[in-house]
């Protein structure tokens, strides 16, 4: 949906028609070749998810492609952090309690899969706080939130839009959201980094990247065509009320920005041993 919102405002801009061609499959590995593989003539845009980069490498024993080499990073499209929701019966309202009950009896968790933002931003939580929980891991998030709900799991991080309708129903309580900035969706939770966490951030990402051969100039209009698109009130209203923040920026500054995502991942996930499903 996100992807299509994009690309749908480009071919307006751009008068230009785009064809949107869904490559899901060995942890977005399908994708990443058949981008490579592709004339790197500008008209083979890479839309890939923050994990591709920043976790895959150290969570698979081989990929199928050098991430500083055979890429240049376009623009970060969007952020979106999650929100740690609990079950109501826990007695807990802070990140702080949860710490401490934690070390007082037995918890799990629940997850998205092995090596998902969703447990992989636990697993961070769990280093720079030494919260202790049992990781029970799902085949995706949707079965895990309603497990979450159920009772079936104690708490556990989700995306904010999966989180809201059970929280207004009050069959979840959240405690915080682990973006730096609060999120649209719900801002009277605080961030992780407020409930006591500083500089905690565990945030989902969506990005553009082309072909390490594509020319310069297809570059930049690439990134100012996408700039263009994410400045509109349109879109970033209907990714707000998702949860999701507009991005944007320079290659330069995803290029950045991907240099300091990718240890910090590497070793949360060597940290917490995790391995592919």
């Amino acid at each position: 949906m996100f992807t299509r919102l994009v690309t749908n405002k480009m071919e307006q801009e751009l008068k230009q028609p785009f064809v949107v061609e869904d490559r899901p499959g060995a942890g977005g590995h399908l994708a990443v070749v058949a981008a490579l593989q592709a004339p790197a003539d500008g008209y083979t845009i890479l839309f890939s998810i923050d994990t591709t980069f920043t976790v895959n490498p150290s969570l698979f024993k081989q990929i199928p492609f050098d991430p500083d080499k055979d890429f240049i990073p376009i623009s970060v499209l969007a952020k979106f952090g999650q929100a740690l929701g609990v079950q109501p019966s826990l007695p807990v309202n802070s990140v702080k309690e949860l710490q401490a009950l934690s070390l007082q009896r037995d918890l799990n968790y629940g997850s998205a899969g092995i090596g998902s933002p969703s447990h992989l931003s636990f697993a961070y939580l769990q280093a720079v706080t030494g919260i202790r929980a049992t990781h029970i891991p799902y085949r995706g998030g949707g079965p895990a939130v309603i497990d979450l709900v159920a009772g079936q799991v104690q708490f556990m991080f989700a995306t904010a839009a999966s989180v809201i309708p059970h929280v207004k129903s009050n069959r979840l309580r959240a405690l915080a959201v682990t973006s730096l900035k609060r999120s649209p969706s719900l801002p009277e939770l605080p961030t992780v980094d407020e409930a006591g966490v500083p500089k905690f951030e565990a945030v989902t990402w969506h990005g553009v990247v082309v072909p390490a051969a594509t020319p310069r100039p297809l570059v930049l209009k690439i990134n100012a065509e996408i700039n263009q698109v994410l400045a509109l009130a349109e879109v970033r209203e209907k990714l707000a009320v998702q949860g999701i923040e507009a991005q944007g920026g320079t290659p330069a500054e995803f290029a950045a920005f991907l240099k300091s995502e990718i240890p910090k991942w590497t070793k949360v996930v060597r940290d917490s041993g995790a391995k592919p499903e």
